[in-house]
């Protein structure tokens, strides 16, 4: 590994684990988290959740595990490039989404619902729930026990009442300190992909078309007319990878560029430094910050809201609520691994407790193993 800028995250600056444990050896702190992460089941389990399109609809769309490594991809490499911990931007770009429920945004809408008056749900909290207990692999401790930097960088929202639960975890988000440059950097491009890439799903799911971006987006029309005035006409999908690949370049240069200069600028020399600044010092320039807003506007209205992603997500909602209703009023609906944390989780906190052992156990489905529990138990929903 090259060497870190002073205020990257290091071994020597880490906050440990909440489980002490021997040094991992020949590999750094954040390879090792990085590692428990790939090998975990909630990580495989990402290969088989929406990320706008149902896994079923089509093996090209992006699905959780294929955004997670996009979003890997790109993190490291400008993790690098800024002198930063490539091996904690990593692990927090392959963990930023283990809590993600079946169905997208839709299965965590209805989940949220669903636990409303029982602390509610956040994919964020849920990832950390993961990482933090739900993961059953070590006999010395639960979870997976992940170095505080990874877990700070996974949260990546929460609110004041539940980060007053979280002990260290939360409290930067009670007292208004910052998190690692790693973790900026992964919600900036975790922002670059997701942009990026349902730009490339919408297009090819036929939901959005090269003259309808051109038209509305003055970013999309510069890369556009660009490849055209190099190549032409380009065959097949080759000239919609090349504008995408412009895209996500000028974003991450941007990206570099705007945080080199804030970081020289507010010369910060130490990770404590980072986090007592005032605000992020990771962050797009002005001009990028408005053409990736536009962007999000367009996908929003046109692949967001799309009658064929709104009739899944309707679909969708009613899978997770209606399993999560089921599995409450009925615990013995569930298999017996489930059973049993259902029963400990009552036992220890009541009707509350409970609520959160069958939203721990829908949230973890896979797209299509909600649906197959939804038929065996009600009867398929129709399309």
């Amino acid at each position: 590994m090259m060497a870190l800028a002073p205020y990257a995250a290091s071994d020597d600056n880490s906050r440990g684990r909440r489980h002490a444990e021997p040094a991992p050896g020949d590999r750094t702190q954040h390879q090792r988290d990085r590692d428990r992460i790939i090998h975990c089941g909630a990580f495989r389990r990402l290969e088989y959740k929406t990320q706008v399109f149902v896994n079923h609809e089509g093996d090209m769309f992006r699905t959780r595990l294929t955004h997670s490594l996009e979003v890997a991809q790109i993190c490291r490499s400008l993790a690098r490039s800024l002198g930063l911990n490539e091996e904690l931007a990593e692990a927090i770009s392959l963990a930023h989404d283990l809590g993600h429920t079946p169905f997208g945004h839709a299965g965590q809408d209805a989940l949220n619902a669903c636990m409303s008056d029982y602390g509610g749900f956040e994919h964020n909290v849920q990832s950390l729930r993961i990482v933090d207990s739900l993961e059953q692999r070590y006999p010395a401790f639960p979870g997976i026990n992940l170095s505080f930097e990874t877990r700070e960088g996974i949260l990546k929202h929460c609110t004041p009442q539940i980060a007053a639960k979280l002990g260290d975890v939360g409290e930067r988000f009670l007292s208004g300190g910052q998190p690692t440059l790693e973790a900026q950097l992964t919600n900036l491009t975790d922002e670059i992909a997701y942009n990026s890439h349902d730009l490339d799903d919408g297009l090819r799911a036929g939901m959005l078309s090269f003259e309808q971006l051109a038209d509305e987006s003055t970013f999309f029309k510069t890369h556009h007319d660009a490849v055209h005035r190099e190549f032409g006409a380009l065959p097949g999908r080759v000239g919609q990878h090349e504008i995408i690949r412009r895209i996500i370049k000028a974003q991450i240069a941007d990206l570099r560029q705007t945080s080199a200069a804030q970081l020289a600028a507010a010369g910060v020399t130490s990770l404590d430094a980072v986090r007592r600044s005032a605000g992020p010092l990771i962050a797009f320039g002005d001009a990028m910050r408005a053409d990736n807003d536009r962007l999000k506007a367009i996908l929003n209205r046109s692949v967001y809201q799309h009658y064929r992603v709104r009739r899944m997500s309707s679909r969708a909602r009613r899978v997770v609520t209606d399993l999560f209703g089921a599995f409450l009023d009925d615990p013995l609906l569930l298999p017996p691994d489930a059973l049993a944390r259902v029963e400990q989780r009552e036992q220890d906190h009541g009707r509350r407790g409970r609520a959160r052992a069958v939203a721990d156990y829908v949230a973890g489905m896979t797209d299509r193993y909600a649906l197959a529990q939804h038929a065996a138990l009600l009867g398929s929903v129709p399309d």
